[in-house]
């Protein structure tokens, strides 16, 4: 059973973010417990995006990382590398995933405390949390499309699929769901 915690304290947006055509700022953040580190260079050539969001179990993030999490598939048609950042712990980002089975590699801003979403200008210093902000980063590290959005209100992803359509030349293919295949019946003995 997961249990949601009350959504963060402040509402609208406090932190602008970053434009496109910046250089999108490194990250190095822990994505495991044995210390393994997430870098721009380790993805460098594919798109990528980021998921800032305030925080773990809280509903609007739930649904966000949820939405996301589905939409893998299309995003991997644009060959794009997603990421989830928030300022919770490791541990946190485990016990989350876990719950709610989300496959999208989840980012630690703990330690140093939100260093990166500093970086990124999506941090809310007077409460410890990150935005919830959107960015697309092309392949040569350079932020292509970004959208901070209230913190109250779920983005969805037709920004970040729009985006990726654009920067890619692709258009994403509608995937077809087929009904799960029947099992056999046992024939009946006579």
């Amino acid at each position: 059973m997961v249990t949601l915690a009350p959504p963060p304290p402040a509402s609208g947006i406090r932190s602008p973010g970053l434009p496109p055509g910046t250089r999108a700022p490194d990250l190095g953040l822990p994505a495991t417990p044995d210390g393994r580190r997430i870098t721009l260079a380790d993805v460098n050539g594919s798109p990528v995006v980021l998921i800032f969001y305030p925080g773990d179990f809280t509903p609007v993030c739930t649904n966000e990382l949820g939405l996301f999490n589905e939409l893998m598939p299309v995003l991997g048609q644009f060959g794009a590398k997603v990421f989830g950042i928030s300022c919770d712990s490791l541990w946190s980002h485990i016990a989350f995933a876990k719950e709610l089975h989300i496959q999208i590699p989840l980012l630690s801003d703990f330690h140093p405390k939100g260093e990166v979403s500093r970086r990124y200008n999506v941090h809310r210093e007077d409460v410890g949390i990150c935005e919830r902000a959107l960015y697309v980063i092309d392949g040569k590290g350079v932020i292509y499309w970004s959208y901070v959005s209230p913190i109250e209100l779920n983005p969805g992803a037709d920004g970040v699929i729009d985006a990726l359509e654009r920067l890619t030349g692709k258009q994403m293919e509608f995937l077809t769901f087929q009904p799960q295949q029947q099992p056999p019946q046992p024939e009946a003995r006579t």
